[in-house]
């Protein structure tokens, strides 16, 4: 492994460890047993290292989420919508530090300019692949409408669900939930 990889794996294991407003320059060298300087050298800054180590752990969460979405191929999208929301609860269950991570880095954005650009840039590409994910097609046949209209809702409920279920578990709404209620809300009044 280079100093880059090294860093974003120090990174990683701070974010777990102290979160992303109390990780500290000096507790990623130490972690990553890399110097300040590569911080600067690969990243530009501590806050660009810890936003691309929390992209770069969501990514380590997308097998488990194809894996659920690939077994409900042949289901209509809401089904789908259902099996991606829950493979991100459980996922988020099962690596909570990551989930409380994002939060974290999210709630920074309003700070600095770099990072908000990151995070935004990071969700401008992910809408395109969530839509593609949700419609069972290639990204390229999403056009740039449907990939913003359908990947910001897929965000918008990824967001939601996960801050509910990080403040109160016992009460959070789960995919299959959120996808009933969406639903309902479709179904015609008679």
């Amino acid at each position: 492994m280079g100093h880059r990889e090294d860093l974003l794996a120090g990174a990683k294991r701070c974010l777990a460890e102290k979160g992303y407003a109390r990780t500290t320059a000096r507790d990623i060298v130490a972690a990553s047993g890399t110097n300040l300087a590569s911080i600067g050298y690969h990243f530009g800054s501590k806050d660009a290292l810890l936003t691309a180590a929390v992209i770069d752990w969501f990514d380590d969460w997308d097998d488990e989420i194809e894996q659920a979405l690939h077994s409900q191929r042949d289901r209509e999208p809401a089904e789908r919508l259902s099996a991606f929301l829950d493979a991100v609860l459980h996922a988020a269950t099962s690596d909570r530090a990551l989930a409380g991570a994002s939060l974290q880095a999210a709630a920074q954005a309003e700070y600095s300019d770099e990072l908000r650009d990151q995070l935004g840039e990071a969700y401008n590409r992910g809408r395109r692949a969530f839509a593609a994910m949700l419609l069972q097609v290639e990204e390229s046949e999403i056009d740039d409408e449907r990939g913003r209209a359908i990947g910001s809702l897929g965000l918008a409920l990824v967001n939601g669900m996960v801050l509910q279920w990080l403040i109160d578990p016992e009460r959070a709404p789960s995919g299959s939930e959120l996808a009933a209620a969406i639903r309902v809300l479709l179904t015609p009044r008679t």
